[in-house]
């Protein structure tokens, strides 16, 4: 099958995103490199208002949530980017050997004004611990090309 175009997403629809495990090691090397702040860096920190021990950047998280997105679907799609996000909500600490996994639902779809070689599909995602706990969900549009314009 081709790539997937925006007739071809509906509102309602849930994509699985894969699992990832995430890694004492990356969590480290990830803040030392975008944010080095002492509960990214040493699980002797002084604990925070979500709890002790070392914890992964929500930066980190949200990357390795776009490398999910990627592998789960966007990369077999015609995505043409995203003018943003609407709304991002870290909810619970990622630690050292949690294993992430999510989905992203469609939640409305419309062609775009002043582009409408393109739709604008606007998606909740979110990303859970293998605990089952939301760890992060966001909002927000994705463009993808209309393939009635082509």
């Amino acid at each position: 099958m081709g790539k997937k175009y925006f007739e071809d997403f509906s509102v309602g629809d849930v994509f699985a995103l894969p699992e990832r495990r995430v890694e004492r090691g990356d969590i480290i090397a990830f803040a030392a490199t975008y944010d080095p702040q002492p509960y990214h860096l040493d699980e002797r920190a002084p604990a925070t208002d979500l709890g002790g021990g070392l914890s992964a950047s929500g930066w980190h998280v949200c990357a390795l949530f776009m490398r999910m997105l990627c592998d789960g679907f966007l990369l077999e799609t015609t995505c043409a980017g995203s003018p943003g996000i609407e709304t991002l909500k870290w909810r619970r600490p990622v630690r050292p050997g949690d294993r992430l996994k999510g989905r992203s639902k469609v939640l409305d779809a419309r062609t775009s004004r002043s582009r409408p070689n393109l739709g604008i599909i606007r998606f909740r995602h979110e990303v859970e611990n293998h605990g089952g706990e939301t760890v992060m969900w966001l909002e927000g549009p994705i463009l993808f090309e209309r393939r009635a314009t082509r």
